[in-house]
């Protein structure tokens, strides 16, 4: 049963660049227009910041020194997997998501993103308009991207 699962802990990156656009990335694993913001999971007693800066790198390759930190999400936002992907993502163990949210300025330049990793989670990237990110999110996150850009769009001005 979904309800006796618990969430997952994680923390979602906006990489904003100077023109206020963001870094979406589309999923690697779907065939569907799956796009979305680098995000991954806790590790074991890893603080939310640091997860962050390392979920950037592992997924874009931006290393902190070409980004600036801006801001972070208040508290913790949820969402739950729809029904056909409960107990077949992440071993079964969780029902969703417990996401905390960072706003980075990007410094770089483009060709300084690289999701060509070991372990892609990304096919291909682009810079949006945040109301384009929300409209190519998967419907099962769209709750919660709202909320991130509700937070954090008077900084991408």
């Amino acid at each position: 049963m979904a309800d006796d699962l618990p969430y997952r802990p994680c923390v979602g990156v906006m990489l904003v660049n100077r023109d206020g656009l963001v870094f979406a990335g589309q999923r690697f694993d779907s065939t569907l227009p799956a796009w979305q913001m680098p995000q991954g999971g806790i590790d074991g007693d890893e603080k939310p910041k640091e997860a962050a800066y390392r979920e950037l790198w592992e997924e874009t390759g931006v290393t902190r020194d070409l980004v600036e930190f801006v801001a972070k999400s208040h508290g913790w936002v949820t969402y739950d997997l729809p029904p056909e992907l409960l107990g077949k993502v992440w071993g079964g163990k969780f029902r969703g998501q417990r996401q905390k949210w960072f706003l980075f300025r990007f410094l770089g330049t483009d060709d300084q993103i690289r999701i060509d990793s070991e372990h892609p989670e990304f096919s291909r990237w682009a810079w949006v308009d945040v109301d384009e990110m929300i409209a190519g999110i998967v419907p099962f996150k769209r709750a919660v991207y709202e909320d991130v850009v509700k937070s954090f769009r008077a900084y991408l001005a």
